[in-house]
């Protein structure tokens, strides 16, 4: 087994927790660390077939990964690399693939668009990789689709959602998670099941994650019956958003919905406290709102993250064969349960795993048809690609009742009801 990781400067604990971590599931290293700015390195853009032999000198079957090993990101990242371990450990375990140890060659994009179109050209150019799993922000990942279009190379979408992703109708691009669209419908169908409120006003970071959430929320409330009253963009890492908190209070909206990666997600609540903002129900799209973090003091929001509903991509107790066991060996191996940031490591591993032998080659156009033709039954749920490369994945939604992410919606699956959010006067 082999991974190697590129990262232009090594950032402090994340970096050192995933070194460890690689250290004893990726093991032996044989080829030294590379500096991941690649500033010699030219962007993508040219069209690119990249060679058939992917194959080490030691007869390894090599895959590509560009993931946020560092970055604003990093949380996630961190957990899409605890998930990619524990793939390459049981299908090595198994026997690797096509008979062949497969080895992981990972690329640290810095939370960065331009550093992921140059991690693409590296692995795909230098290192030929066949297929390459993409990192889970939808900012880097749609630079990355035109990239790996004009490589003409699979590109796996484990986790980013914005919808301009697929609508790039890329024959290269397959999506293992659900979109903003499926989100956004989720989350209107549970307040329509839990209250009906009229009103909604939307806060959202201005990014391509953001906005398309946006534009997504729009069509779903619009066909929901929910008018939005407000709107309100913010630039991430904002010194103080309690002016527009106070702009969302004066609307007095029913239900409020964020879109927010961790850090934002925090100094949103804890400044919606602040300022009184209140709803009957704070929801959340995938990210900072579903981490596991969030609910905790010391890297979240801690008690100010009570009773928040976030969308999430996985759970444990979904009805999906190995996921209860995928988080039982979770918990025994890193002390924590995974958050479906794991799950898509995991889940996208298996499922290129399952591709290259399908195609019986490591060659980027046969990995490609097998991709579109694959049924395969994961812990992460069936995983099948329509014509425009999206999996048709569930959305499920859980809320912070008692410090804890708790599912509660749909209701097949909810372990507890949905608690109308009390005004912070009298929490």
């Amino acid at each position: 087994m082999r991974a190697s990781v590129r990262n232009s400067e090594p950032k402090e604990a994340i970096m050192k927790s995933f070194m460890k971590e690689r250290n004893i599931a990726m093991r032996p290293v044989r080829r030294s660390i590379v500096a991941a700015s690649l500033a010699l390195v030219p962007a993508a853009g040219a069209c690119h077939v990249a060679p058939s032999n992917t194959e080490t000198s030691g007869g390894s079957v090599r895959i590509g990964i560009i993931n946020s090993v560092t970055g604003a990101r990093a949380p996630f990242g961190q957990g899409n690399q605890r998930g990619f371990a524990m793939a390459l450990e049981e299908i090595n375990a198994a026997g690797g693939v096509l008979g062949k140890p497969l080895e992981l060659d990972i690329y640290d994009d810095q939370s960065k668009p331009d550093i992921s179109i140059q991690g693409a050209t590296k692995l795909v150019d230098q290192d030929h990789v066949a297929v390459v799993i993409g990192t889970g922000g939808s900012e880097d990942t749609l630079a990355l689709v035109p990239a790996m279009t004009g490589k003409q190379v699979p590109f796996v979408v484990a986790g980013a959602t914005a919808d301009n992703i697929m609508e790039q109708k890329s024959p290269w691009v397959f999506r293992l998670c659900a979109g903003s669209a499926a989100v956004a419908a989720g989350v209107v169908d549970l307040l329509k099941n839990h209250g009906a409120p009229k009103t909604m006003a939307v806060i959202y970071e201005n990014s391509n994650f953001g906005q398309s959430a946006v534009v997504a929320m729009r069509k779903a409330v619009a066909e929901g019956g929910i008018a939005i009253v407000d709107e309100e963009a913010y630039n991430a890492a904002a010194q103080s958003y309690s002016p527009m908190l106070q702009r969302v209070k004066e609307k007095k909206p029913e239900a409020l919905f964020f879109v927010s990666y961790l850090n934002d997600a925090t100094a949103l609540m804890r400044q919606s406290r602040q300022v009184g903002l209140d709803a009957r129900l704070f929801t959340a799209s995938v990210g900072g709102f579903s981490a596991p973090e969030f609910p905790t003091e010391d890297k979240g929001a801690g008690r100010d993250a009570e009773y928040t509903i976030a969308a999430s991509q996985w759970v444990p107790q979904a009805k999906w064969a190995g996921s209860l066991e995928f988080d039982q060996k979770f918990m025994a191996k890193y002390g924590s349960h995974p958050a479906y940031h794991a799950m898509h490591g995991y889940a996208a591993l298996k499922v290129v795993a399952a591709a290259i032998e399908q195609a019986k080659k490591v060659e980027p156009t046969a990995i490609r048809d097998a991709l579109r033709g694959i049924r395969l039954d994961t812990a992460y749920g069936p995983v099948h690609f329509a014509d425009d490369g999206q999996n048709e994945h569930p959305v499920f939604f859980t809320q912070v009742q008692k410090g804890k992410h708790t599912v509660v919606w749909p209701k097949d699956l909810a372990v507890a009801p949905v608690l109308e959010t009390p005004p912070w006067s009298a929490r």
